[in-house]
């Protein structure tokens, strides 16, 4: 009788056991959501305890073929990319070979000043944490030579009324190209180079800046959303485009914004997770491989600007998980939403990206609405 009720008992703990399974429950309660915004390909990783303890992918990487994405599909990742350019940066400052506090004019050779503080310098502390005062308003993907008064008369129209380093927050894209030439000016290492060498090559990733050094046939289609005419409209040339030509011409300390230290970092989602285990274990991996020093890793993480919680590259948000602070950053481009946010005490973390929706929350709700899923499901229970 007695082996009978533990039998019995036995199999009611496995029948009870059988009932729970986050990685099911997720994909149903996910899928449902993808579906009602008809989203064209995303993919998805969980980090746990210092290790990726899920990762799915779910849709197609071309609308064109239905070819589905895969763990091998690469995504321009967008702003995510500007961590990547920190994190080089900050290597640099621990060689000695600059420091956060040094003047950005004499780091680029050309003078950057607020016509209406010349006599504030400008720091790559600055550039780093968007509290220089300089602004996109005359565009950033061309030149630096748009904020180069000795070439440019309106070169002042690039800077804010505010001073910089006062506090005031502008999140502007050029600071993070300037920042990349003065990688390539201080390293004597050209930009997407000196990425693949000293962050992505010692994490054992695949990916980069450069569109021509990559497996084009892994890239993920990228998807804005015509409203007007109800229809997706492939970016792909644009997102893409072959940097042959530019880097024939390439004059060194001048051309880095080419590849995008902004935004065109090239990496799957699984790696992107990868790499994000590094910045939780403050700027080493599990396994004891160290990018950055411990110290340079909470620097990133602290933030400079008190109303948007920004530190170098790296910023703490509390709404993707209500009562949850975790630090990270997003990108958006060309249709595709990105994200990567983790806690570096409790040692989780997530990572989103999303080739494309028309959801009419806006572009980055499927950012929240897949953290908050992913958090619920496998971290929360």
């Amino acid at each position: 009788m007695k082996k009978r009720l533990l039998a019995c008992g036995l199999i009611a703990a496995l029948l009870l056991s059988g009932c729970h399974n986050p990685e099911k429950e997720f994909e149903k309660d996910m899928e449902a959501y993808l579906a009602e915004i008809e989203a064209a390909g995303v993919t998805c990783a969980v980090v746990k305890d210092n290790k990726v303890i899920y990762h799915h992918n779910f849709g197609v990487k071309d609308l064109a073929t239905k070819e589905p994405v895969d763990d091998e599909t690469l995504w321009r990742i967008a702003s995510i990319s500007k961590s990547f350019t920190a994190t080089s940066l900050l290597q640099l400052v621990e060689q000695g070979k600059l420091s956060l506090t040094d003047d950005v004019s004499d780091l680029l050779g050309f003078t950057v000043r607020n016509p209406k503080y010349p006599d504030v310098p400008i720091t790559l502390e600055m550039l780093l944490s968007h509290t220089s005062s300089i602004n996109d308003s005359q565009g950033y993907w061309t030149t630096i030579d748009i904020i180069n008064p000795d070439i440019n008369t309106s070169a002042g129209n690039c800077y804010n009324d505010y001073a910089p380093g006062s506090g005031e927050y502008e999140y502007c894209n050029l600071n993070l190209n300037l920042a990349g030439t003065i990688l390539e000016r201080v390293s004597g290492e050209r930009f997407d180079q000196y990425v693949v060498n000293h962050v992505l090559r010692p994490l054992g990733l695949y990916g980069g800046y450069c569109v021509d050094s990559l497996d084009k046939a892994r890239f993920a289609h990228l998807y804005s959303w015509d409203a007007e005419n109800q229809q997706f409209i492939d970016n792909y040339d644009e997102a893409y485009a072959p940097r042959s030509e530019k880097v024939a011409n390439y004059k060194m300390g001048h051309d880095a914004l080419i590849f995008s230290p902004t935004g065109g970092m090239k990496i799957s989602g699984l790696d992107l997770a990868r790499y994000m285990t590094m910045h939780m274990n403050y700027g080493t991996t599990p396994d004891g491989v160290r990018i950055i020093s411990e110290e340079s890793s909470r620097n990133m993480q602290t933030p400079r600007s008190d109303a948007e919680h920004y530190g170098l590259n790296l910023w703490l948000a509390d709404d993707y998980v209500p009562g949850v602070t975790l630090v990270g950053h997003t990108g958006g481009a060309y249709g595709l939403s990105s994200a990567m946010f983790f806690d570096p005490e409790a040692k989780y973390g997530f990572v989103i990206i999303c080739s494309g929706s028309h959801d009419e929350q806006g572009t980055h709700n499927v950012l929240h609405q897949g953290i908050q899923r992913m958090y619920n499901h496998f971290i929360a229970k």
